[in-house]
């Protein structure tokens, strides 16, 4: 099991940024609550009501400006070591989006970030509204114009500076990224003294959300190398939440977590937001572990007010809001257990789960047992990994319910 870090020993800040989807038909003061799948774009209404100038409520991306606006005030924090970028650049309009779009979409952000971010080390995941039609990516066997090399290829392009040309090679052959930590930093594949790897694994749709064959054989390595596997960070859902990793043996040693990061956008009925890990640093014998994390928000009712300017402020620190002794896999598959008896504390992580903006509707009784379920399940449709929490309904039922949270 992992130990905590030695007195005084270095940490580092790993700046986390997922689910952009950029609008760039986006306009203040357009209907907000519109029948199709997504709104704030066309004409301005009329009178109150409309989308708000940083963003908005409801079934809405967001505008460039907010975008650039999280951007232009990271220099203000305390230092990075380094970003992770996990995806799902494009907004939702999937029905009419071309190849010309995803790719303005792709330079478009990409600028903004190298622009703002400098020369920090950026290590992007590719997300599945990248490509058009979305969620399609072809294996890659497929040639032609059927194949999704018009991406990769940009991609590759876009992203040079970034990643190594062993990297830029795999994501040309199709998606899949890896690479060591940009001068020995010690965050993604830094070799220690006793000549072990630590690796940081990033992407962007969880493991539980895959197919089932593929999240049962990512669980199986996890459970290989957990002595290996440092950390694993995702996105996608848009909420804030994470996975559990157990030992394939007996199910009931925590051996991983996939922490699973707010996203950027407000789709749907969320605030903007975005994550900050703090890791075990780089030193000869560092875990380069999380050792916490921070969520920042943009307050949106506070930043459309009449004449207020955007504040990320810090919507909470995880150690200190769910009093958590560490942040190791043993940690959290307590609070999962803390969450069932603790009502209070269970509705704290209800109200952080959407971002601190105030859900929609509250999590009684089989909300709460399918999202315990959820937390505990880092692999799909295995309905064995909730029995110690002796779940009040059918496991059908559970899958039900998560599929109402997905706004991905």
């Amino acid at each position: 099991p992992p130990v905590p870090p030695p007195p005084g020993a270095p940490t580092a800040r790993l700046l986390f940024l997922t689910d952009l989807h950029w609008d760039r038909h986006y306009v203040p003061g357009s209907e907000a609550a519109c029948p199709d799948p997504l709104c704030c774009r066309g004409a301005v209404r009329p009178g109150p009501g409309g989308a708000g100038f940083w963003g908005e409520y409801g079934k809405c991306d967001l505008p460039l400006h907010t975008i650039e606006a999280l951007l232009a005030q990271l220099p203000g924090a305390a230092p990075f070591a380094a970003a992770y970028w996990t995806g799902d650049i494009p907004a939702h309009d999937v029905w009419q989006q071309s190849r010309q779009d995803q790719l303005l979409a792709l330079r478009t952000v990409t600028g903004l970030l190298r622009r703002h971010l400098g020369s920090l080390p950026v290590y992007p995941a590719v997300g599945n509204h990248e490509a058009t039609p979305v969620n399609a990516f072809p294996p890659p066997y497929v040639r032609g114009n059927q194949s999704s090399a018009w991406l990769y290829d940009a991609m590759a392009q876009a992203w040079q500076d970034w990643l190594p040309p062993s990297a830029l090679e795999t994501l040309r052959w199709g998606r899949l990224l890896a690479g060591r930590a940009r001068g020995g930093s010690g965050l993604a594949g830094a070799q220690s003294w006793e000549g072990t790897e630590r690796v940081h694994i990033i992407g962007h749709i969880p493991p539980a959300h895959c197919l089932r064959s593929w999240s049962w054989n990512y669980y199986r390595i996890v459970s290989r190398f957990e002595g290996t596997i440092a950390a694993q960070f995702f996105g996608h859902t848009h909420v804030d939440e994470f996975e559990m990793f157990y030992d394939e043996e007996t199910l009931t040693r925590p051996v991983s977590v996939a922490f699973v990061a707010p996203s950027v956008t407000t789709y749907i009925n969320l605030n903007p937001g975005y994550r900050v890990y703090e890791v075990d640093g780089a030193y000869p014998s560092s875990s380069h572990a999380v050792l916490d994390h921070e969520t920042f928000i943009l307050n949106l009712t506070e930043a459309n007010a009449p004449g207020a300017e955007p504040r990320w402020q810090r919507l909470y620190r995880a150690r200190e809001a769910y009093g958590l002794p560490s942040a190791f896999p043993a940690d959290w598959d307590q609070l999962i257990r803390r969450f069932q008896d603790n009502e209070r504390l269970f509705q704290r992580f209800w109200f952080l789960f959407h971002k601190g903006h105030p859900p929609r509707e509250p999590c009684l009784a089989a909300c709460k047992a399918a999202l315990l379920c959820a937390l505990r399940t880092g692999r799909s449709a295995d309905p064995g990994l909730c029995q110690p929490l002796r779940p009040v309904l059918p496991f059908p039922r559970i899958q039900a319910l998560w599929q109402q949270w997905r706004l991905c």
